[in-house]
């Protein structure tokens, strides 16, 4: 098998080491290996396949010969060095949100619309859509085929993992802070006090009401899957480490029963229903941790339309939510393209 050289940029932070762990788990077939941080990481070391690999200053690197990039690094450093890693001939599949409404990018969930990876090379990237739109669209898809969605309200229950690291010691230290006399922990990576509360705020507010998190969700859904669905989010932060869990409220062109989106849904790549109200089986952010899966529970007919179904999605957001929806496009890259 013909092997390859992978540069993962942002390699120190949480995204880039679920990746690395991600290669390792699904034996990518890697020559060279090349962990890209910032100056203040450059010199550390991080294991890999049983060997310990020297991180490396990204601002010195040399992108030639290099065939896959794989960015998280946020949106500012993929901005300047994915058209350098991209002019050198290296692909990039990029997972901040910097190139994501790109005409000349393909946004893609290999699920859904792996097609769109042939576009990669008018720019030479390739981007990951936002955790909270991947696993949406995930279940979407197979809804859409069958019955035409035209509209989806969804609300989401989105773990402090999504925020960083920082984000979750904050969370970890002031749960802590709750049961020990005299102490406090003021917020600083969310305006307010995360544990022990909910916050319906992620990212910026904008002019609309809504928030960039918001906005993400409704224009990667119509890039990606179909301009005509229309999409009113609400994104909520919960004080959960890891996981993000939706409701989904989708309303259909043809009727399509619950029974039949339950069978359509454990059908489709990349979803496992768990789903049996009876015996309380349904997924919870516990259950899609460290998973690949997007899971699908409490499938049912809307009672408020007639076309309408309802249904609560958990997937693991450091993984299918980001990381490993990169290395799997990287795998279409590997055998259908390069």
């Amino acid at each position: 098998m013909k092997k390859y050289n992978v540069a993962v940029v942002g390699a120190t932070g949480n995204v880039g080491r679920e990746i690395l762990k991600i290669l390792e788990q699904r034996e990518f077939p890697i020559h060279q290996l090349h962990l890209l941080a910032s100056e203040r990481s450059a010199g550390s070391t991080i294991a890999f396949n049983k060997r310990d690999l020297v991180v490396k200053d990204l601002a010195t690197f040399d992108f030639t010969g290099v065939h896959i990039g794989l960015f998280s690094p946020g949106a500012s450093v993929s901005s300047r060095y994915a058209p350098i890693a991209a002019q050198a001939g290296c692909v990039v599949v990029d997972n901040t949100s910097f190139f994501r409404m790109d005409p000349d990018v393909p946004l893609v969930v290999p699920e859904v619309n792996p097609q769109a990876i042939a576009g990669y090379k008018k720019k030479g990237i390739i981007a990951n859509p936002n955790c909270s739109t991947i696993q949406m669209v995930v279940v979407l898809k197979p809804i859409h085929d069958a019955a035409v969605i035209k509209r989806v309200v969804v609300a989401t229950y989105q773990a402090v993992s999504g925020a960083g690291k920082e984000a979750m010691d904050e969370l970890f230290e002031q749960t802590r802070s709750m049961f020990t006399p005299g102490q406090s922990v003021p917020p600083k990576k969310f305006a307010k006090e995360i544990a022990f509360n909910v916050l319906p705020h992620i990212d910026q507010f904008l002019d609309n009401g809504y928030t960039k998190e918001e906005m993400k969700m409704v224009n990667e859904t119509k890039k990606i899957l179909d301009p005509a669905i229309q999409v009113a989010p609400t994104a909520v932060r919960v004080p959960v480490f890891n996981s993000h869990s939706e409701v989904l409220t989708i309303e259909t062109e043809k009727k399509l029963s619950a029974a039949d989106a339950r069978k359509l849904l454990a059908q489709a790549p990349g979803i496992i229903v768990m789903d049996d109200p009876a015996a309380l089986v349904y997924a919870t952010p516990r259950d899609a941790s460290g998973q690949d899966a997007t899971f699908v529970s409490r499938i049912r007919e809307d009672v408020s339309c007639h076309h309408g179904l309802q249904m609560w999605v958990v997937s693991d957001n450091l993984r299918k939510g980001a990381a490993l929806n990169a290395v799997q496009i990287a795998e279409v890259l590997i055998h259908q393209y390069l």
